[in-house]
């Protein structure tokens, strides 16, 4: 049995944080919407309600029933989840004249308090409230203040219940892993024992049990969570797993070729489908970028199918779900959109009569790059960059076709491999698949890049000729799960050479730009 702690959501869109720090510290967590929390079993330990866009005044504010939680479990309420604790249990909650957003002073007043056991008596935290609480609940002492926020924390006396008007779980708040250290450790009474290590081993053994003798047929797509899953249900089940990669035209230079044969290395067992020309046909002359997802989409699940039919005994469809897909998935009706609905081969379960396994689908995206190294995959393939599902489609803005395709594949070709060879070990990057270690290139230090194919031309000089061709925009972007990036901040003499190669390598282009757009507001991807 996996101890754990439940964390509430009740909108925030931060909360995901929340279980990504406490699963740095080797806590495993589950996230729930406020109105679907789970059946409590034994090997729950704490429950932590989270912040939201709302206010506790609002007449439509999300309510839960906490008589069965609060002083059961221990309790940590964040921001809104502090104030819901003031405002239902004999305590209240003001409006403030003006929302208070971004860095603050924390003084600690109560040292003796195990929620600030080794934190300072004065640190930096990020606040991010509209509402303030003005008097705290029944049995409640204040343990920490800021500048104008007399109840910065508090704890109710007599049970194991907290509440903080600030958030631990984003960078900015310095002591923020060392205050939910405490709360999962010392107060929840978590082991930490939660690692990659021991994830393996269990999912193994469930795998093992789930499928038995089936077949299982899985998707491959050369990114990480694909070959992660992949390479997990093969040390389970061996050779009953058949692993499809489905070339769409729309893959970067040799990514086809290069691909196929690490995956062979590895022993998996993979089949080839080569259906690039019928996806390039389908997308001509689509410059919508939604129907251009729509239609790579439907080609993949036909590609797809058509393979996968041909496996005998097949009885499972596996998926490279992340935990992301799942909580941005469910939505918190009435408090925060649905953010997008579930992206893993949409349809082809119905259609084909296959059972769904999800073997990484309670992991975030840092995770499952620590459990594919513990499984020894190959650091290229574990540290790869994402990739967009509709591939190349679209980074070419406007209509796809051939000759676009074959411009920015070598544009991008060129980008890719200068971001490798760039030694950056005397700039101290962290690595973006890895924030304990340092990057020795620039590809490592990258969350996200690629070239832009941009739909107009631009008026250029090469030799004593004139030119009228393509320009290409350069975007790369750090970030720790795309729902946030920033604009990366390249050398100038790498951004010279770059733009140099690509204008003096590539026909067709002429002119590179370099995107420093953050997200928000911009997204990622161009389309």
């Amino acid at each position: 049995m996996t101890e754990k702690i439940i964390i509430l959501d009740f909108g925030s869109q931060v909360t995901q944080l929340i279980g990504r720090r406490l699963r740095e510290l080797n806590v495993f967590c589950e996230i729930y919407p406020y109105n679907k929390c789970p059946e409590l079993s034994p090997d729950v330990k704490g429950i932590v309600l989270s912040g939201s866009p709302c206010s506790v005044l609002d007449a439509n504010a999300p309510q839960i029933d906490l008589t069965s939680l609060k002083g059961k479990l221990p309790l940590l309420g964040i921001c809104y989840g502090a104030q819901y604790l003031a405002h239902k249990f004999g305590g209240a909650v003001e409006g403030s004249a003006a929302r208070e957003y971004g860095r603050a002073m924390l003084d600690v007043t109560d040292a003796a308090s195990p929620l600030f056991q080794d934190v300072p008596a004065r640190s930096e935290v990020w606040m991010s409230r509209g509402d303030r609480i003005s008097k705290l609940p029944d049995g409640a002492v204040p343990i920490a203040s800021a500048e104008d926020v007399r109840y910065a924390a508090f704890h109710i006396q007599g049970e194991s219940t907290f509440g903080i008007q600030f958030h631990p779980e984003v960078f900015h708040t310095t002591e923020g892993s060392r205050i939910l250290s405490n709360f999962a450790k010392r107060i929840c009474g978590c082991k930490g024992d939660w690692t990659p290590a021991s994830f393996i081993e269990a999912t193994v053994a469930e795998l093992r049990e789930k499928i038995g003798p089936d077949r299982v047929i899985l998707g491959l797509s050369g990114g990480v969570d694909s070959t992660v899953t992949g390479v997990l249900l093969n040390k389970a089940i061996g050779h009953q797993l058949t692993c499809i990669f489905v070339n769409n035209g729309l893959l970067r230079k040799n990514e086809y070729e290069e691909v196929i044969a690490s995956y062979r290395d590895m022993d998996l067992n993979v089949i080839g489908a080569d259906a690039a020309r019928d996806f390039v046909s389908a997308l001509a002359g689509v410059t919508d970028p939604e129907r251009k997802r729509k239609i790579i989409g439907a080609k993949f699940i036909e590609t797809f199918e058509r393979y996968a039919c041909r496996i005998s005994g097949a009885r499972w469809l596996a998926q490279g779900t992340i935990y992301p897909d799942v909580i941005e998935s469910a939505g918190i009706e009435g408090v925060a959109s649905k953010i997008k609905s579930h992206h893993n081969v949409g349809g082809l379960p119905d259609k084909m009569n296959l059972k769904i396994v999800e073997p990484l689908r309670m992991l975030f995206k840092d995770e499952v790059r620590r459990v594919g190294r513990a499984l020894g995959i190959k650091e290229e393939l574990v540290g790869r960059h994402p990739f967009p599902g509709p591939s190349l489609a679209i980074r070419i803005v406007g209509d796809v076709t051939e000759e676009k395709l074959n411009v920015l594949r070598e544009a991008d070709d060129i980008f890719i491999k200068a971001l490798r060879n760039y030694d950056c070990s005397a700039l101290h990057l962290p690595c973006a698949s890895d924030p304990r270690i340092e990057a020795s290139n620039l590809y490592d230090a990258i969350w996200q890049a690629g070239v832009i194919l941009l739909p107009v031309k631009s008026v250029g000089v090469m030799g004593d000729e004139r030119t009228y061709e393509n320009p290409v925009a350069l975007r790369a972007v750090v970030s720790t799960d795309a729902m946030t990036a920033d604009w990366f901040r390249f050398p100038y003499d790498f951004l010279a050479r770059v733009s140099n190669d690509i204008i003096n390598k590539v026909r067709g282009v002429n002119r590179v730009v370099y995107d420093i757009s953050s997200k928000p507001p911009a997204t990622i991807e161009w389309e």
